[in-house]
């Protein structure tokens, strides 16, 4: 009787251990994006919403922070017919030699003349030569291309789409020449703009680093350009691993306080992790390149176009790390906008920002309470 019942029992021991086992490993390393035991998904939610929180419904997926209101206006106008709000922006960044701005605002008026141009038409047509017209074109050229192309993947995308696409980009290669041929001295916006036709038509690597001397003796840290180049050197595109890791980390080696450069050694791990856990993410060396990027941001005007991209960056890896106080304060300078890595990786931007966020506010709370 005794060997029949520890036949029987042994299975449903080990069952009971290897579940208790499971859980065990969950507490300790938690699953990817947070997992822990502070209450119900609706309790965090409630408890976020009381403290001032948006739900998922009410966060922007499109921005990753407000607009300034001159910008939003001047997009209307294009869209509407009125080129010259955004001359008179694009004027304006050339004259006060404010690189960064000049290319976010060659990032959205490129997105709106991709989609209709006739506004983008009559200021050529007025300014021939206007070096924000060449950018636009420029920049609206490659979106173009990427809209012919589609988002599918390669296997499901025809030859028809890859032929326009291909066409396409070798016409924003030269666009991008005529734009910065024109452009005033010290722009780095056409170079920045041309590294997305290098991922397209897949430069070799001696064309890239030709691009990127243009940029930097014109720029040595600006934020879009970095961004750029880094897709261009991770695996996925036309790099490695190591090459995107080794860009990242010169580009935060003796850079400015306040530039936002340590930014680029977090994008790199997170384009290249691929673990289910958050073991790779609590190392001491990636909580000295989050401490890092925290103090650049502290520092970072207040008005720099990426700033909010950093902090959302932050307030993720603080999240994962446990670092919940201070994920909540990141959390709530960006809170309502998630176009940002990594919320635009999930199928649900919305929800994964909400979700690990609620986890953060419940956790900042049962330890200060």
């Amino acid at each position: 009787m005794t060997v029949l019942l520890w036949i029987i029992l042994t299975p449903i021991a080990l069952g009971v251990l290897a579940i208790g086992g499971y859980f065990l490993k969950a507490i300790v390393q938690g699953a990817r994006e947070g997992w822990r035991y502070v209450g119900s998904e609706e309790q965090r939610a409630d408890e976020a919403a009381a403290l001032g929180f948006l739900p998922p419904e009410r966060q922007n997926t499109e921005l990753s922070a407000p607009r300034p209101a001159r910008l939003d206006a001047a997009l209307a106008a294009a869209k509407a017919g009125d080129f010259r709000p955004a001359a008179a922006l694009f004027d304006e960044t050339a004259a006060a030699r404010d690189w960064e701005w000049r290319t976010r605002y060659c990032e959205e008026f490129a997105d709106v003349a991709a989609e209709d141009d006739a506004w983008l038409l009559a200021w050529e047509a007025a300014h021939p030569d206007d070096p924000g017209a060449a950018l636009v074109r420029a920049r609206s050229t490659v979106f173009l291309a990427w809209r012919v192309r589609g988002s599918q993947r390669a296997r499901n995308t025809t030859s028809e789409q890859f032929e326009g696409f291909h066409r396409i980009l070798a016409r924003s290669r030269e666009e991008h020449a005529r734009a910065a041929a024109l452009a005033p001295e010290g722009d780095p916006a056409p170079y920045v703009g041309e590294i997305w036709t290098a991922l397209g038509l897949g430069y070799p690597h001696a064309e890239m680093d030709r691009l990127w001397r243009e940029i930097t003796e014109r720029a040595p840290h600006h934020y879009e350009a970095h961004f750029s180049a880094l897709q261009y050197w991770c695996a996925k595109w036309r790099g490695s691993e190591e090459l995107a890791r080794d860009f990242a980390a010169r580009a935060a080696a003796g850079a400015p306080l306040g530039s936002l450069m340590t930014a680029f050694p977090l994008i790199a791990h997170l384009e290249h992790d691929e673990s289910d856990t958050t073991e790779g993410d609590r190392t001491p060396e990636m909580h000295a390149l989050v401490d890092a990027a925290l103090a650049d941001a502290a520092a970072a005007d207040p008005g720099h176009p990426r700033l909010s991209e950093v902090r959302h960056l932050l307030a993720y890896y603080l999240s994962l790390q446990d670092r919940d106080e201070a994920a909540v304060e990141q959390f709530r300078l960006v809170d309502g906008y998630v176009d940002a890595l990594p919320w635009r990786y999930r199928n649900d931007p919305a929800a994964a920002y909400c979700r690990l966020r609620d986890e953060s506010v419940a956790a900042a709370a049962a330890t200060s309470g």
